[in-house]
């Protein structure tokens, strides 16, 4: 493998800015590489990024399976191995990025079509005969191999066990093809969740109750009394259900953002389900949830599921005291002494909660999170307790002008550890939600040298208005504390190999860290530091505001869980009881499962159509509330240390057992060193309330 280069320097963008230049320079002189990727912009440079990738790594792979017997090295199968396949993710992050925010359609379904083949392509080299033959022949030799050898040594002959290669050859093959086709499923599924729009069209009158500032938004305004709403822009959707004061609004708000996707996205889902569960089977899994959780801290489907089913036991009484105190509320509002809470009521009324028995109007906080002010507080902030510092460069390529890029530096040494860009504001096609995406990822190279990170944060934040910054709810200002740990848990990595690296762990583990720096947001010191009205700056948070929106928070916090609970158990029961054989009973059992959990589902309801984290995720969205249990438990060391979430020995602590690790060690060995105890349940379940009822 001597000609292939020693980095993803081939067919990169030359670094351009000075900025960036010193930046590229400096990691040499640390043994890094830093390199950015050129983005494709045509239709024809998606195809062709993707065939070139495709026979550049087709022929690593021919040069792993031509080791003869004998022969086999670590470099030359395991290492080779993670290698090519490290560099051909490169190509498809780059890809799935690509597709999620270019904003031309054309590249983006280019970039959706790129991304199956690839996918497949993906599917298929798992059962090259020739690689399997040399990482088994290499396995004979019986090598003596420790810490990240030996777990990708053992974790590589589980992934052949897994796809397949102990079978005999007709259902191998046949294990194959139903792979293929569901990787070709499954981003059909993604890309029609990506797609799927719906506008409604209101009068002043309808919309009384939601903030005057949202009404006026450009985009939102479209005529003298007509106002516009996307429910399928997640910050649209939420500002109408939590402030609109006529029932019928939220009722036909929810219904329609509840049928997003469905015409297109139900026929998919039946398949989806059959072929995951026919693979299952022929693999000797009891059911896809087994098979999927397998690889995960869980282990197993029935752990999983016991998991949700006691935290949904533990939450029942203080659910039904807040759907209660709900219904009161809308007693009091429609005199009708036998009104229900209905899916479209509780966000509603629990807005209406927090302004009336706690004094809070979370439209009315936003005044003091304008979001560069908040963005720069955040960086103020992990730059302490991560040692490290951020510089905004110049990027010599973005695929949308407002794209800003940062280079992280160790701040003791000055070593480059990565770069990573910021997406924040929504606008047609792009991706709807808040993600981080790979670009890059962290790898020791053949030569000894690091290639450092490359991440892009891709959010949909209110956009600025004419003489109004972006103003964020507290809840986004959770939400971007939450998305940027994902970033810095890329940008830490020290894994030797792509495969552990960053954020590549168990994917019940991989929310935890950043769920723990949520609690940030509710502290007062750590606000203080960045909170401020932007129209009065030295006007902080009162203490007691906090204090209330603390209280109001928890004080709904079963309805919060609850309806996390309920997706959970949704994704296991359809991963669990939906077969090949009845494929169709998807829709009834999802909406069943939803309404027994939660609140029940409006008529003619399809929201698993619209759920994208059934694909990717899937057999999985319990892992939410498994690792926010494991958060709250590494937030008490924050809490209980001499400089709360201040401190830098904590932080310190952080980077080194969690975040440099990523998937090096097993995870729960990586908690239990930085908790310096075994883990404990107790401070979740603390603050959810799960066992109080009422309370």
């Amino acid at each position: 493998m001597a000609d292939q280069p020693d980095s993803l320097s081939a067919g990169l963008l030359p670094v351009g800015d000075g900025a960036l230049e010193e930046f590229r320079a400096r990691a040499t002189r640390f043994g890094n590489v830093v390199t950015l990727p050129a983005y494709e912009t045509s239709v024809a440079e998606v195809r062709s990024s993707l065939e070139r990738t495709l026979a550049e790594a087709n022929a690593g792979l021919d040069r792993i399976g031509q080791g003869r017997t004998g022969e086999v090295t670590f470099a030359g199968t395991l290492g080779a191995l993670d290698e090519t396949l490290w560099r051909a993710n490169a190509t498809a992050g780059r890809l799935a990025l690509v597709k999620e925010t270019s904003p031309d359609a054309g590249v983006r379904e280019a970039a959706t079509e790129a991304l199956k083949a690839y996918q497949e392509w993906a599917v298929a080299l798992e059962y090259r005969e020739d690689v399997y033959g040399a990482v088994r022949a290499y396995a004979a030799t019986r090598p003596v191999l420790a810490g990240e050898e030996e777990k990708l040594l053992a974790e590589v002959l589980r992934d052949y066990r897994r796809a397949g290669l102990a079978l005999p050859r007709a259902d191998r093959d046949e294990v194959e093809r139903w792979r293929k086709e569901l990787a070709r499923l499954g981003t059909d599924y993604e890309s029609h969740v990506t797609k799927a729009q719906q506008a409604l069209r209101f009068s002043r009158a309808e919309l009384a109750g939601v903030p005057e500032s949202f009404l006026e938004r450009p985009g939102i305004k479209t005529g003298a009394d007509e106002y516009t709403i996307q429910v399928n822009v997640t910050w649209q959707y939420l500002t109408v259900l939590e402030n609109a004061e006529l029932e019928g609004v939220r009722q036909r708000v929810l219904v329609e953002h509840h049928r997003l996707a469905k015409e297109a996205n139900l026929p998919l889902l039946g398949q989806i389900l059959g072929l995951r569960h026919a693979i299952a089977r022929r693999l000797g899994y009891a059911s896809w949830a087994d098979y999927q959780i397998e690889v995960k801290m869980a282990r197993d489907a029935a752990t999983a599921m016991g998991f949700l089913r006691e935290l949904q036991a533990g939450l029942e009484g203080k659910f039904r005291s807040e759907v209660e105190e709900f219904r009161r509320l809308k007693v009091a509002a429609t005199g009708d002494a036998g009104a229900r809470v209905e899916l479209w009521d509780w966000r509603y009324f629990a807005n209406q909660l927090k302004k009336s028995k706690y004094s809070v109007d979370a439209e009315q906080l936003r005044v003091f999170f304008p979001y560069q002010r908040v963005l720069e507080g955040m960086f103020s902030i992990y730059q302490r307790i991560f040692g490290v510092r951020f510089a905004r460069v110049e990027p010599p390529h973005r695929w949308v002008a407002e794209v800003q890029l940062y280079a992280v530096s160790d701040a003791a040494t000055g070593e480059p550890l990565g770069l990573f860009y910021l997406d924040m504001f929504p606008r047609e096609g792009k991706y709807h939600h808040f993600a981080v995406f790979p670009v890059i990822e962290g790898k020791r190279l053949r030569d000894g040298s690091y290639q450092r990170p490359v991440v892009a944060l891709v959010c949909n934040f209110p956009p600025p208005s004419p003489g109004q910054p972006s103003l964020l709810s507290h809840q986004d200002v959770e939400t971007l504390f939450h998305e940027f740990g994902h970033a810095m848990h890329n940008m830490l990595t020290r894994a030797a190999f792509a495969r552990f690296a960053g954020s590549n762990v168990p994917r019940d583990f991989v929310e935890a860290p950043s769920q723990m720096l949520e609690h940030w947001v509710w502290d007062k010191r750590v606000l203080d530091s960045f909170a401020a009205d932007y129209r009065e700056p030295t006007r902080k948070i009162p203490p007691e505001i906090l204090a209330q929106l603390k209280a109001a928070k928890f004080a709904t916090y079963g309805c919060h869980y609850r309806r996390q609970l309920s997706f959970g158990l949704m994704d296991l029961a359809l991963h669990t009881r939906v077969t090949e054989a009845d494929s169709g009973v998807a829709l009834e059992l999802a909406n069943r499962t939803l309404s027994e959990v939660f609140l029940a589902q409006p008529e003619g309801a399809a929201l698993v159509a619209y759920f994208g984290h059934l694909v990717g995720y899937d057999a999985g969205y319990y892992g939410y509330a498994w690792a926010d249990a494991i958060a709250a438990d590494l937030a008490t060391v924050f809490e209980q240390a001499p400089d709360g979430y201040f401190d830098v020995g904590v932080g310190q602590r952080l980077r080194a057992e969690i975040y440099a690790v990523g998937d090096s060690r097993d995870a729960t060995v990586s908690i239990e060193k930085f908790l310096g105890r075994g883990r404990s349940l107790e401070p979740f379940l603390r603050k959810i309330g799960a066992g109080a009822p009422g309370g």
